[in-house]
């Protein structure tokens, strides 16, 4: 498996680095300590041109600014009886009603040819095992089935497989899963076969189960999933699908396209108190677009009751997407940040997350936590057996090493006034917390 796996535009060789070494590769080469000089610009290129994206976005392009005077760490101090050092701050986040052992959950996983049965059941086992929430995305019951029975004919890629690797490995107390659902899911209903399996009364009795609406995502916003099929298959996809010749009439693939679905303000609000109505035991997740109105879709979640709203920004996504959708569609992910201001409520963000540094200004800008997509792909891809665990290890240093820093020792208590440029247009949360209150 190892290499199998490329990621156009995304740094393949610094995630590929962190599923080896861990959380060493959070620092420079040890045998250059004491021997070379280290600074800005002195660090060793990416190992490909590829690697590096053509332009840093506005979310790299922050700078996280620790103050001088730190009363935060005079409190810790105060409460330690000492003082407080990077291995204090608390990793600990709630994560639309889960629990994980730091602020990070694996994004969803769909039915794409990327997620293979052994990349998808490996990282299910090393995400469970480090009890980190996952999210098993759309479209696998329709292309895959269900899975409950074993038999004749068993695919290793099914709803079921993943769930049960997942568990076989998942500490008690932390983790859970968030299965997300499409409208072709929903004709298939998805929902009602994880609700009523007993392979997932675990997660249902412990709390640990997630429904995830997809209303759209980050790669291509406005439509639905995509993959690339063979002709062949065409027919046997065509009742439950749209299935175009994009590739040419005599072409040996097809293209095939989920629905987008169909929302508005009074369909999402009816959408969410079907689901805590039916689900009563499920906790309620909605994944948004980077569309311009995306405040007011996060809105209409959170007052409808949801215990989180995904959004992914134009950098995410892991599956097919046209070019044009990939370069010239949808916000960045600052700036879905800044348009949201949650306030209280628990955003949860991903698009290119694969470092600390990433990370934490997504959670100064207002995310609750961040999820690993294609970093976890490749990580898994790696290391089949520990390459999620290294490069979560890694990222745990990075974000306690940064938090510390800044005077702070939980992720939820970083701010803007952490980052540079301080983000001056984002809206006041105070009227969205008075209007609730």
């Amino acid at each position: 498996m190892t290499g199998t796996l490329r990621a156009a535009g995304f740094p393949e060789d610094a995630v590929r680095t962190r599923a080896r070494e861990g959380a060493a590769s959070a620092f420079p080469p040890l045998p250059g300590y004491g021997a070379a000089l280290y600074g800005a610009g002195a660090l060793p290129a990416p190992a490909s041109a590829g690697d590096a994206p053509d332009a840093l976005d506005a979310l790299d392009a922050l700078r996280l600014v620790p103050p001088v005077l730190m009363p935060g760490r005079l409190e810790k101090l105060i409460d330690l009886g000492r003082e407080p050092h990077p291995t204090d701050v608390d990793l600990t986040t709630r994560i639309g009603g889960l629990t994980s052992p730091l602020p990070l959950y694996v994004s969803a996983l769909g039915s794409t040819q990327v997620a293979s049965a052994d990349l998808a059941n490996a990282l299910s086992r090393q995400a469970g095992r480090l009890g980190i929430p996952m999210v098993i995305g759309e479209n696998i019951v329709p292309s895959r089935g269900f899975g409950r029975l074993p038999g004749a004919g068993h695919d290793d890629r099914t709803l079921h497989v993943r769930i049960r690797e997942y568990l076989a490995e998942l500490p008690d107390g932390v983790g859970g899963i968030a299965v997300q659902q499409s409208t072709e899911d929903a004709d298939a209903e998805v929902w009602n076969l994880v609700y009523s399996d007993p392979g997932t009364r675990p997660l249902l009795d412990s709390g640990r189960l997630a429904f995830e609406l997809k209303v759209g995502q980050g790669a291509k916003p406005g439509l639905g999933g995509m993959t690339v099929l063979p002709a062949e298959l065409a027919a046997a996809t065509a009742e439950r699908f749209a299935v175009e010749p994009a590739f040419g009439p005599d072409a040996d693939h097809v293209l095939r396209c989920a629905s987008p679905g169909t929302f508005t303000t009074e369909i999402l609000r009816q959408q969410i108190r079907m689901m805590r109505n039916n689900y009563p035991r499920a906790r309620v997740w909605v994944k948004l677009p980077p569309g311009r109105d995306v405040r007011e879709a996060a809105r209409t979640a959170w007052d409808s009751g949801a215990d989180a709203v995904t959004v992914d920004g134009a950098e995410g996504g892991s599956g097919w997407a046209p070019r044009a959708f990939l370069d010239h569609v949808g916000l960045p992910l600052s700036e879905c940040l800044l348009r949201l201001a949650p306030g209280d409520d628990c955003l949860l963000a991903s698009g290119r997350m694969h470092d600390g540094a990433r990370a934490a200004k997504a959670l100064a800008l207002g995310a609750r936590a961040v999820g690993l997509g294609r970093a976890a792909f490749l990580a898994v891809d790696e290391d089949p057996q520990e390459g999620l665990a290294r490069l979560v290890d890694s990222l745990a240093v990075e974000l306690r090493l940064l938090i510390s820093a800044l005077g702070k020792y939980a992720p939820a208590e970083l701010d803007h006034e952490d980052l540079w440029p301080l983000p001056v247009d984002a809206p006041d949360p105070t009227p969205l917390v008075e209007e609730r209150g």
